[in-house]
């Protein structure tokens, strides 16, 4: 590994870079972008035991709002449950917006790194080839096997670039495709949240109009 290395010449360092951060970024992502951490299944369970024993306090929307990106929209939906329905979804898409800059955090320092890997190895390509014909040019008539490290260079330089280029890109989109299946999921319980809601405070006032 070593050897390769170094026949790739400098250039290989920005590589080697690139992809240590987008493995730190992908393990780091993956983790925290599990489905359970993000959507708890039992928040709605939590959320109506609270209600139906009127516990839902201060410390409780607290302790629901730092547990989880779905907990904090819903927190913000209860914080305005008194308020009318349109203030509470406003509210909700408000702190939907946070969550989901939250949930995106360093992707787009793994879509550059796919963006800019290939082109750092197209560098050490055309910084072998033109080492590899300053070689042979050096000498009139020169020996082949000066070429050697710069086509050397210019082979590992490229081909490294898109080892690192290709998984970067591959969890890009995946990603990507987690977080968007994510904020649905979480946006339609909110909306479940919001409509139930709405719907005992409507059946509350129609029992006490009665």
């Amino acid at each position: 590994m070593l050897e390769i290395i170094e026949a790739g010449g400098w250039i290989m360092w920005p590589i080697i870079l690139c992809s240590v951060i987008g493995v730190s970024i992908i393990v780091e992502r993956l983790w925290t972008l599990q489905p359970k951490r993000v959507l708890p299944s039992h928040l709605r369970a939590q959320i109506w035991s609270w209600l139906s024993k009127d516990e839902l306090t201060e410390e409780n929307l607290d302790a629901l709002r730092k547990g989880s990106p779905l907990g904090c929209m819903l927190a913000a939906g209860l914080e305005n449950r008194h308020r009318d329905r349109v203030l509470m979804k406003e509210s909700i898409e408000d702190t939907g917006r946070h969550v989901v800059h939250e949930l995106e955090r360093y992707l787009n320092t793994l879509g550059t790194i796919a963006s800019i890997s290939p082109l750092l190895g197209l560098l050490g390509t055309v910084i072998g080839i033109m080492s590899a014909f300053g070689a042979l040019g050096a000498r009139a008539g020169g020996d082949p096997t000066m070429m050697a490290a710069g086509v050397a260079q210019a082979l590992v330089t490229t081909a490294a670039g898109l080892a690192v280029a290709i998984p970067a890109l591959i969890a890009y989109r995946y990603l990507r495709g987690r977080i968007e299946y994510l904020v649905v999921m979480m946006e339609q319980e909110a909306i479940k949240l919001v409509d139930t809601i709405t719907e005992r405070r409507d059946d509350e006032l129609q029992d006490e109009a009665a």
